[in-house]
């Protein structure tokens, strides 16, 4: 464990949020395996659409529902084991701390399963090796997502969260290339095995150089058998601002699951390129998605302090919708350039707010616990996205392969980013209902500046021009009385001398 000079050692605030601010190199470090853990899945989503519709591993009929039958029992285990794993880490007591020796043990299984992967020839095989990757890697990622509410200050959770999307999306970008590249040469086998190096490289960095945060809860003589039954206890109901979150982030993030898990077969079947052009073609396209939301991140999470979270994420989910849209009837690829260029403009939007979001209304003591359910939608998006999007193109589609039937697949992503703006309405946001009440405060600091101006021995007027008593609640704050100090009107000396 290495703390960073110039950091300030954080103590924990009556919310359980760290009050010490943490150099942005720390912020980095800590958003750092985010990158790798992002192109893991990337990277093999994009391997194994290929296998499908090129190698003769399926029917190309069927190669929808057969790539949603390879991931559905891996999507199962994510559900489960990331908020399990999560929650027991909160009680976790080591000599690394209780986040990373599962970041450390997931992140060397994920190799060991993508060699798996790499090496396996049929069907059963390759879906086998996909569930253990997903128990592996979610036994890393659920504990993992502790640690921006273990230890960065509500004033640089915006910052964190734009960091966190940051490298989400290089993940997701180097991931994407990394397949690409394999499909292109037809080297699956060299991309597997580059995309676990990559993330053991950026779990090193979390595991060697951040330092750990508070100290775990206390287990009060509870067996881990109750610990791990604990993130699933029905008192999760009662956080229904959670909730919502949760179902929003879902549609949300399988409309942009059904672009980029079905990109293969829309590049193959609706652009008609063979299986080289579709892994060259997909670099630049995926690059614009990139480029689009590193663009969109910083700028998104500043908004985001000014306006609220909510109105950012709606933002979102409409400039998505308009890219989705364009690329669902894209006659040519320029076309669809430019609809995955407002996507990855969205996607930035997106994840510069969603997490920052999340932060702000989970209980911080069992952070592990409601960041692994909240991730729930991220472990099943892709998943659904395939099982309703893919399978949407296998009928539309038909044994024909008509292009229509990744057309119709975008459209539908189209409608879950509407259904996710919608879920979005319930969730409370306290950051938008704090910088709201800052503003009204700002407001009635000026108006009440402009009313001290009276002459002596007058009252103050109110709000439709009466006098009425100096002796108001405004008055009586302290910040007041330093204004009228400053002023040095009558209203503030008498002030003074009460």
């Amino acid at each position: 464990m290495t703390d960073e000079p110039g950091a300030t050692i954080s103590t924990p605030a009556a919310d359980g949020r760290p009050v010490g601010r943490l150099p942005n190199r720390e912020l980095v470090r800590i958003s750092l395996y985010w990158l790798g853990l992002s192109s893991i899945f990337a990277g093999l989503s994009y391997i194994m659409a290929s296998r499908l519709e090129f190698t003769g591993l399926v029917d190309k009929a069927g190669a929808g529902r057969a790539l949603f039958l390879v991931s559905i029992s891996g999507a199962v285990i994510a559900v489960i084991v990331q908020p399990t794993i999560g929650s027991i880490s909160d009680y976790t007591i080591t000599r690394w701390g209780r986040r990373k020796p599962y970041i450390f043990i997931g992140s060397l299984l994920d190799l060991v399963f993508l060699v798996g992967i790499a090496y396996s020839n049929t069907l059963i095989a390759i879906a086998a090796f996909i569930a253990l990757l997903q128990f592996s890697s979610n036994f890393a990622q659920g504990p993992f997502q502790g640690y921006v509410p273990d230890l960065v200050p509500a004033a640089q959770v915006g910052t964190a969260s734009a960091l966190v999307g940051m490298m989400q999306v290089l993940g997701v970008v180097s991931g994407y290339v990394i397949g690409a590249l394999a499909a292109a040469y037809h080297s699956y086998e060299i991309g597997l095995i580059a995309l676990g190096l990559l993330e053991v490289a950026t779990m090193l960095a979390v595991v060697i150089r951040v330092r750990e945060g508070p100290s775990p809860k206390s287990r009060k003589g509870r067996p881990w058998r109750s610990i791990a039954a604990e993130a699933w206890g029905t008192d999760i109901l009662r956080e229904r601002s959670f909730m919502w979150l949760v179902a929003s982030r879902l549609a949300i993030l399988m409309g942009g699951s059904v672009l980029t898990s079905l990109a293969v077969f829309y590049l193959a079947r609706t652009m008609a390129l063979n299986e080289h052009d579709s892994g060259i073609v997909f670099i630049p396209l995926v690059s614009l998605v990139a480029i689009g939301t590193v663009a969109a991140v910083v700028p998104a999470a500043r908004i985001s302090d000014r306006v609220g979270r909510k109105r950012v994420i709606w933002a979102s989910c409409g400039v998505s919708a308009i890219g989705l849209g364009i690329c669902a009837a894209a006659p040519s690829l320029p076309f669809a350039f430019l609809g995955a260029l407002l996507y990855g403009i969205s996607a930035g939007m997106f994840l510069a707010v969603d997490w920052a979001l999340m932060t702000d209304i989970i209980p911080k003591a069992s952070s592990g616990r409601y960041m692994g359910l909240s991730n729930v939608a991220t472990a099943s998006a892709g998943v659904l996205a395939i099982a309703v999007g893919g399978t949407l193109m296998d009928i539309v589609g038909g044994p024909g392969l008509d292009p229509a039937g990744p057309r119709a697949a975008l459209w539908l992503a189209v409608v879950l980013m509407g259904i996710g703006a919608l879920l979005l309405r319930p969730p409370d946001d306290i950051h938008q209902r704090a910088a709201g009440e800052e503003r009204d405060r700002s407001r009635t600091r000026r108006r009440h500046v402009a009313d001290a101006h009276v002459p002596a021995g007058r009252g103050l007027r109110d709000d439709v021009g009466h006098e009425r008593p100096v002796d108001c609640q405004e008055c009586a704050r302290p910040e007041r009385e330093a204004q009228h100090a400053e002023l040095g009107d009558h209203h503030g000396r008498r002030h003074r001398r009460d």
